[in-house]
């Protein structure tokens, strides 16, 4: 993403961090924000509990924050949801994400302002107590979250990877602390220099 890098320079590239708690609890949008510098304008806009499926407590699709992220206008839209699709009273639903999931991007790409979107793959979940398997991440969100970007051709960030057998990178066996939102800031990044 070099071009879009450099076509900005009038510091109005607006940086839209959607997603869940990972996104909302952690210093991720913070650290992503230092890393790009002041050309850039980061802004987070997590909520949490919040997930792909409509069978959530939170689908994300329908709260106001998805509204204000969309307000802002953003020329980037990074997209990390998936983890708490993988809880296993709304992992029941799973066969519905790859539509879902759509259906929450074409929102996105519908905005006047054209932005790039980057669908993040999430971190691994380690032993919580949130009801959270990495099982049903692995073997069923993050397929899907693939087939998406794939089939929308669209940038694909993976953090799963760097942060896999690094549970001493989380606070929670969920939520990154400051070492593993470094490393998924660290990762967006790079996505956003190779791409």
């Amino acid at each position: 993403m070099v071009v879009v890098l450099g076509a900005f320079r009038d510091k109005s590239i607006r940086v839209a961090c959607v997603g869940d708690s990972i996104t909302t609890l952690s210093t991720y949008p913070s650290d992503l924000q230092d890393l790009l510098g002041p050309d850039y304008n980061v802004k987070e806009f997590g909520v949490v509990g919040s997930t792909v499926l409509s069978n959530g407590y939170n689908p994300y699709i329908d709260q106001p924050e998805f509204q204000e992220a969309k307000d802002f206008m953003p020329t980037i839209v990074v997209v990390l949801l998936g983890t708490n699709d993988a809880r296993e009273d709304i992992y029941l639903a799973i066969d519905n994400f790859v539509g879902e999931y759509k259906q929450l991007i074409g929102e996105i790409q519908a905005l006047s302002s054209n932005p790039k979107i980057f669908l993040v793959i999430p971190p691994p979940l380690f032993e919580n107590n949130l009801f959270l398997s990495n099982e049903y991440l692995l073997n069923g969100v993050i397929p899907r979250i693939k087939q998406v970007a794939e089939e929308l051709g669209l940038s694909l960030v993976d953090v799963y990877t760097p942060l896999d057998g690094h549970p001493e990178c989380f606070v929670d066996g969920v939520h990154p602390n400051y070492d593993g939102a470094a490393i998924i800031a660290g990762e967006v990044y790079e996505a956003f220099l190779t791409d």
